[in-house]
């Protein structure tokens, strides 16, 4: 009698059932209606009260379910996964937004004549000009700090994974360290102290030095890590056959990890690509084109967009010019970022079945 009561109070327990796969799109959606209801009734109008009011309820509403259906230990964990989703969300929309506003604001003046006109004679407060002036300076400046900060960062990496030992190592990358986080207002503050020494005017290849300090300890990061993921076994083959370690790092190491390589310098040079403080101090920034970085203040994307902002006085045409410039610099970072996939995908060791 006790087993045939023990099986019927099994039966009828839900402790072994599941909850369907649509059952958190169905809590999702409840704990919107229910956070914009409470929201409503609270007279908050801010709609990232009721969003965080929402994902509370959803983690609440999500673990009070699946208890009561599938038990504690698998309601703990769906609330560890609608944390994570709670997450996605907060992070994602964010993003979205912004993505949104930039194009829906930039794409007003967004043309060929912006593109491949300066702003000259046109004042700030009309309409009018463009950003082939800011394009050519960010492209120039740009490019001259990863001519000077990729290599010197790849070759400090090969010494600190290939040849440092000791103390000075030790310096090398503590160094890196405080570089890393150093501000980017400070490597400005740096190259201007040199250059009020020497009494040198603003010019483009001033700010290229900033940049350049700024992306170096990237770069080294990035490539110290690549290197050290290449299998010393490749090493040890190649100078067992008598190979000198200088070769060995040049035609095994190197190949080995250029992808990834590759890869972190794409990603630091857009890191510097949005940098407006140096370029501020160093540049000065010009309405007209000047292709020579090394003689005369020169504009760039970033400064371009703080200037429209700073000098507009309320002007609807300074705003609209700042936003799509904006839309431009995020189209360049994330062309770079796209590129630096490719590369890293393309450059991955192939795998045969």
């Amino acid at each position: 009698m006790s087993t045939a009561a023990v099986t019927d109070k099994r039966a009828s327990s839900l402790r072994g059932a599941s909850l369907p796969t649509w059952t958190p799109w169905a809590i999702a959606a409840g704990s919107i209606a229910l956070g914009i209801g409470i929201s409503a009734a609270a007279g908050l109008h801010s709609s990232i009260q009721w969003a965080l009011i929402a994902g509370l309820l959803f983690v609440l509403g999500t673990y009070g379910i699946a208890a009561r259906v599938e038990g504690r230990r698998q309601a703990r964990d769906r609330v560890a996964t609608s944390f994570v989703w709670v997450a996605f969300v907060v992070a994602v929309v964010p993003l979205v937004s912004l993505i949104w506003v930039t194009v829906a604001r930039g794409v007003k003046v967004l043309d060929l004549y912006f593109l491949t006109h300066s702003m000259g004679v046109v004042a700030d407060t009309e309409p009018g000009g463009g950003i082939y002036h800011a394009i050519i300076g960010s492209l120039e400046q740009v490019g001259l700090a990863t001519v000077i900060g990729a290599p010197i960062g790849v070759l400090t990496a090969i010494y600190l994974v290939e040849y440092g030992r000791g103390r000075l190592a030790k310096a090398v990358t503590f160094f890196v360290d405080v570089m890393t986080g150093i501000p980017s207002i400070v490597a400005g503050l740096f190259i201007l102290s040199l250059m009020l020494i020497f009494k040198m005017e603003p010019f483009g290849f001033a700010g290229s030095l900033a940049l350049a300090i700024l992306m170096m300890p990237v770069v080294v990061r990035s490539t110290e890590e690549m290197l050290k993921l290449v299998p010393n076994e490749l090493r040890e083959a190649s100078l067992a056959l008598g190979v000198p370690k200088w070769r060995t790092i040049l035609k095994v190491v190197l190949p080995t990890s250029i992808g990834g390589i590759t890869t972190g310098v794409m990603l630091a040079v857009a890191r510097i690509a949005g940098e407006t403080a140096p370029v501020l101090l160093l540049v000065f920034g010009n309405p007209f084109i000047n292709n020579n970085p090394f003689e005369g203040a020169q504009a760039s994307l970033p400064l371009y967009i703080y200037q429209q902002f700073a000098n507009s006085a309320g002007s609807g045409a300074a705003y609209d010019r700042a936003w799509a410039a904006s839309l431009t610099l995020i189209a360049f970072v994330m062309i770079l970022n796209l590129v630096a996939r490719g590369i890293a995908r393309w450059k991955a060791p192939k795998t045969g079945r």
